[in-house]
């Protein structure tokens, strides 16, 4: 790629990549990747080199509930096998997206998906307290079924339902960074896809994959870190990272210092396994070196935000 204006990774959840109110279908996810894709192309056609995090939860949710319901005829998958597929298949549907809008809008530019695995400790106490929220969400009823029927753990989330719960811990290493490095001046890479396959690594150096999964979050941050990003987006279903979020109090936050949102975060005002982990992963990117911003936002307003005209901008 040509001179870049700057280095942005980009992360987007796995309910980006659907329609809420349409079928949970492969074909229906495509049809609102390629949509998406429009406003990701928005980035590179402002000179930006970038980077793409996606999220799993919604998908290898329902992957894992196929694989549960035809255990009678074929043996159950591992989480982390189905992390991979997750990756695999997200990553081809983004690349597909990508494809056909750089090629209308810039040029041909290559777009590769990278099946990432990422160090995390075993010791980590988030296998303790899981919250990180996978597949679909449910009535209390339906989550209460789950719970009985399954032995699922089932939270709510933020007001919109209950969803299934898995540990998510903290990303340690990046195992194919350096993979991702050697592409980034030619290519852009979808990497870490749903946070990546959490694997632990045993005094050999042999690896182990294992029952989680890695915020998607935290995951774009330690990317943008070893990449050493100018910005990490963050993308999210709101326009602006709120206090009191859904009440009639609601105040909307358009810049704040790094000391700020830990003071917030302190006061409990963002939700575990929603904002939480994109507030602490803005927070982390700025702290760690001069002149890096954390833009929040949503897909539909990427831009906007990048000029400054709304979403949150986190600075140190």
């Amino acid at each position: 790629m040509a001179k870049a204006r700057g280095k942005i990774v980009v992360a987007f959840g796995g309910n980006a990549l659907q329609d809420g109110k349409g079928p949970a279908t492969a074909e229906a996810q495509l049809e609102v990747v390629k949509k998406t894709c429009e406003y990701i192309v928005g980035l590179v056609e402002r000179e930006y080199e970038i980077a793409v995090v996606h999220g799993n939860g919604p998908q290898v949710g329902r992957l894992l509930l196929a694989s549960e319901a035809a255990k009678d005829i074929t043996p159950v998958l591992p989480f982390d096998v189905l992390g991979a597929m997750s990756q695999g298949y997200i990553g081809y549907h983004i690349q597909q997206g990508l494809r056909e809008v750089l090629r209308a809008k810039i040029r041909d530019i290559p777009v590769v998906t990278l099946i990432t695995q990422v160090i995390v400790d075993k010791d980590d106490p988030a296998f303790n307290n899981p919250t990180k929220p996978i597949g679909s969400f449910h009535t209390e009823e339906e989550a209460k079924a789950l719970m009985a029927e399954k032995g699922y753990l089932m939270k709510e989330d933020a007001g919109r339902g209950w969803r299934h719960v898995v540990p998510s811990p903290r990303p340690q290493r990046i195992l194919e960074i350096d993979t991702v490095k050697r592409l980034w001046d030619s290519t852009i890479v979808i990497t870490a896809g749903g946070g990546g396959i959490p694997v632990i690594e045993r005094e050999d150096g042999t690896l182990e994959g294992i029952d989680a999964v890695i915020d998607k979050d935290f995951a774009a941050e330690l990317l943008a870190e070893q990449l050493d990003a100018d910005i990490l987006i963050i993308l999210t279903e709101v326009e602006k990272v709120s206090l009191n979020y859904n009440k009639p109090n609601q105040t909307d936050l358009q810049e704040i210092t790094a000391e700020m949102a830990e003071k917030y975060i302190e006061e409990g005002h963002f939700a575990a396994g929603s904002m939480l982990p994109k507030v602490q992963a803005g927070v982390k990117f700025v702290k760690n070196k001069k002149n890096r911003k954390t833009i929040i936002t949503s897909l539909y307003k990427v831009i906007d935000a990048l000029d400054g005209t709304t979403g949150t901008t986190i600075i140190a």
